[in-house]
């Protein structure tokens, strides 16, 4: 049974979450009761996951990153996420501690889970971002990053890969803390209107 269903957070899960995110207990409780709204069953899917992106993200096609940062939170891999998993996934895309980010950032970027990066994991990643990026917007990035491809080559490029190299954990933690513009390259920065929606879900 435990506290699934019930309209009220565990004290210990309240508690978890206050020392592990930004977010006050009343914002908890209140993202709590949103969430149990939208799904009953205390649990969110990969196709309601992906539902909530595509409200965020109406003149583009997030389909493919949303899949990815789902598969990047459901630690325990049951193909849903609990409100514990969603609030660390909203927590870290949306400002956590740059060391957790970057794990978290690691993570997404491992798409088969081995442990390491490979250029074309890259590239699936930054695909996944340029499609969620207006065509307006696309056109005003600078020459050598205006396509997918080009942008993948100029982080690899920074971390001095061979073409069948891979990148462990330790290097791109390291590498990214070391050069901000390519963090810059490797992550997507929620608009304004993902903001903004996340501040009308709290009220």
């Amino acid at each position: 049974m435990g506290n699934t269903k019930s309209s009220a957070l565990s004290k210990e899960l309240l508690e978890e979450l206050k020392s592990n995110t930004k977010y006050s207990e009343a914002e908890l409780c209140t993202w709590y009761q949103s969430f149990l709204k939208e799904c009953p069953s205390g649990k969110i899917t990969k196709e309601q996951f992906e539902g909530i992106y595509a409200s965020f993200f109406p003149g583009a096609d997030p389909t493919a990153y949303a899949r990815h940062v789902f598969r990047s939170f459901d630690s325990n891999a049951d193909g849903t996420l609990d409100f514990k998993e969603y609030i660390v996934a909203l927590h870290l895309t949306s400002g956590g501690k740059t060391l957790q980010k970057l794990e978290w950032a690691f993570a997404l970027y491992d798409v088969d889970g081995n442990g390491t990066i490979s250029k074309n994991e890259i590239q699936e990643i930054v695909r996944s971002i340029f499609n969620m990026i207006p065509a307006e917007d696309q056109e005003k990035l600078p020459e050598d990053e205006n396509t997918p491809e080009k942008r993948a080559e100029k982080v690899w490029a920074f971390f001095g890969k061979k073409e069948n190299d891979k990148i462990t954990e330790g290097e791109f933690i390291q590498g990214v803390m070391d050069n901000k513009d390519i963090l810059r390259l490797i992550q997507y920065d929620e608009p304004q209107r993902i903001k903004d929606k996340l501040k009308e879900k709290k009220q």
